[in-house]
């Protein structure tokens, strides 16, 4: 995307690559139901080719599926910061909600559970290994639906991380889906570790599909930390969409700063 911002010390330009990424998945079918599954996957900065880290490693896991569930091992999403599911309108971009909250951890050394859906529940959990220097910490969740709104219109989740990157998190989300409308919320508490301060915060966000476009608006808050959002996509193919979008970010620690993007996204 192309980007005119506004960080508090005048406004620029700038293009950027929005997490682009690419990798490779599979699953090879065993005796009975086992099936085993993998996913390579790497973060390819397209705007900074020249940089030392244009590419760098993603989710990245070897498993085993079967009647009562799967597990996988390797570096992988915690299963707090997948509950967000599809509510994020702005994931990837400036209003992604990784700018506001904690919770958005990729860590290493992990063991992820998650159980076969019951009347579409689901368990999950994700166990990280502290190794020898560190304590083990760990991730959980509950969810309801699935992340698509394609086998209920109604997605619930409530999650919580135990010192996951030195902070204790309790998360509830939910997305509805009615004809052409979606509507999402979440809630989140977060205590850092190392001193004790708590926060809390929480988001709405929706989006309406008239055709090949979609608009999209969201507003998120930490405290007296705020982010606002407004979208528009238009598809041009199943794979391919133009979209732009305007972000106003306020941080009582920071200066205010606007973003205004115009980009493509082709997945394939």
């Amino acid at each position: 995307s192309y980007l005119s911002a506004d960080e508090g010390e005048g406004r620029f330009s700038d293009i950027k690559s929005n997490a682009s990424r690419v990798g490779i998945k599979g699953k090879v079918a065993l005796d009975g139901d086992l099936s085993a599954f993998y996913l390579l996957e790497w973060q390819v900065d397209l705007a900074d080719l020249s940089g030392d880290d244009n590419i760098t490693s993603r989710n990245q896991y070897v498993g085993l599926r079967g009647n009562w569930g799967e597990v996988s091992l390797g570096r992988q999403d915690t299963v707090l910061k997948t509950s967000q599911a599809k509510i994020d309108q702005l994931n990837d971009l400036q209003g992604d909600i990784k700018n506001l909250w904690r919770g958005e951890n990729r860590p290493s050394d992990t063991l992820t559970y998650r159980s076969p859906k019951w009347q579409h529940w689901q368990l999950s959990g994700t166990f990280i290994a502290g190794g020898a220097e560190q304590a083990s910490t760990y991730s959980a969740a509950l969810g309801y639906g699935d992340a698509e709104l394609k086998a209920t219109p109604l997605y619930l989740a409530v999650a919580m991380d135990s010192n996951v990157a030195g902070y204790d998190i309790q998360r509830l989300a939910a997305q509805y889906k009615w004809q052409n409308w979606v509507w999402g919320a979440m809630a989140q508490h977060q205590k850092r570790q190392s001193d004790g301060d708590n926060r809390n915060g929480w988001l709405l966000s929706s989006a309406y599909t008239l055709g090949q476009w979609a608009f999209k608006l969201q507003y998120q808050s930490m405290e007296d930390d705020w982010s606002l959002s407004g979208a528009l996509d238009y598809k041009l193919a199943k794979q391919v969409k133009l979209f732009t979008f305007i972000t106003r970010q306020d941080k009582q620690a920071l200066p205010d700063m606007n973003w205004l993007g115009l980009g493509v996204e082709l997945r394939f």
